[in-house]
């Protein structure tokens, strides 16, 4: 049965529970303070790398072993999520095979809390014979991995958050914040918009409400229900049931807009004059003029926003002064964009 933690003031706490849940809060105030000491520490060498990582004409490739090579993996995605090209290089198999992924015109981030990881220190003459620079982000910039950078950047910490003081968490998560860091600033010196984020995640939420167009979700065509102002409300009512959209649309003989007519305007029709010859009537004695309409190559998202303002589920969609779609509230719904 699922509990319901919402008042947190009526919860009652063993002595083991209180135990836990302030293990839980000393891991975050521990791991709060040292992002705090990092960012304090951060100076030059951050601005130095961001710039580097802003000129490089290759890719960015991120380099660790154990739970610094997990945090480089994030990195690496994070940069290409903001526009970075840049790939993972696990350190192990980098001396087994992988280091031909990397070229000459990369950069290098290298990650090791010791600065003395033998796999990711095996790599380091590979990449000087290739003559790409090395950005390290190490707990100890005295190590051999801090010689050798090109620019290091300091991510030690006091302690470690865990109750042993020995897994890597305080230490993994300031590895991972001044990754976050870089590709902030590498983002904001490419000037990146939300426009090209989306062209990077087209798939998601954020992809679909800003690449997406009106064009992309409405009917048209053969699915575009569509009468003619000479019609009756039985042959809209047709219309209406057969393309499955709930309206359709009223022209006349030269294709213009005349109006809309839709299954709520049947309903509150039959209300206001009752069933009886209700469906011979002329359409155009009945329809609603001047319907609510967007632009073709309109964002999807304005249409959502048109139908929340004007409180409709349908859109008469304009290209040129014709109608040539029409798109429903549940179009969007299925796209992702609602």
């Amino acid at each position: 049965m699922k509990k319901d933690f919402a008042d947190r003031d009526v919860l009652t706490l063993s002595h083991e529970d209180e135990r836990l849940l302030e293990i839980g809060k000393k891991v975050l105030m521990q791991e709060a303070r040292e992002l705090i000491n990092a960012s304090s520490r951060f100076g030059l060498e951050m601005i130095e790398a961001a710039k580097l990582i802003f000129e490089c004409k290759g890719r960015v490739v991120v380099c660790g072993l154990g739970k610094s090579g997990i945090i480089a993996k994030k990195i690496a995605a994070t940069f290409a999520s903001l526009g970075t090209p840049s790939i993972f290089l696990h350190a192990t198999e980098g001396v087994h095979g992988d280091l031909g992924m990397v070229c000459r015109g990369d950069i290098g981030i290298f990650l090791s809390n010791s600065g003395q990881t033998n796999e990711v220190l095996k790599i380091i003459p590979y990449f000087k014979r290739l003559g790409i620079p090395i950005i390290a982000i190490t707990g100890n910039v005295s190590s051999r991995l801090g010689k050798e950078a090109d620019i290091v950047i300091d991510a030690s910490v006091e302690k470690e958050a865990d109750p042993l003081g020995l897994a890597p968490t305080s230490s993994a998560v300031v590895q991972l914040a001044i990754g976050d860091a870089l590709a902030a600033m590498v983002a904001d010196l490419r000037k990146l918009k939300k426009e090209d984020f989306a062209l990077f995640h087209p798939g998601g939420s954020l992809g679909k409400k800003l690449l997406l167009r009106i064009s992309d979700v409405m009917a048209s065509n053969e699915g575009l229900p569509v009468v003619s102002e000479k019609a009756s409300v039985r042959e809209a009512l047709f219309e209406i049931t057969s393309k499955g959209y709930g309206a359709t649309i009223i022209v006349d003989d030269e294709g213009r807009l005349k109006g809309i007519f839709t299954d709520g305007d049947l309903r509150r029709l039959i209300e206001d004059r009752g069933e009886t010859g209700v469906l011979s009537l002329p359409i155009v004695e009945v329809m609603t003029r001047n319907p609510k309409t967007i632009g073709v190559d309109e964002l999807a998202v304005k249409g959502v926003l048109l139908m929340e303002k004007y409180e409709v589920s349908v859109l008469v969609v304009m290209k040129e002064g014709f109608p040539v779609g029409m798109v429903h509230l549940h179009d969007m719904l299925k796209a992702g964009v609602a």
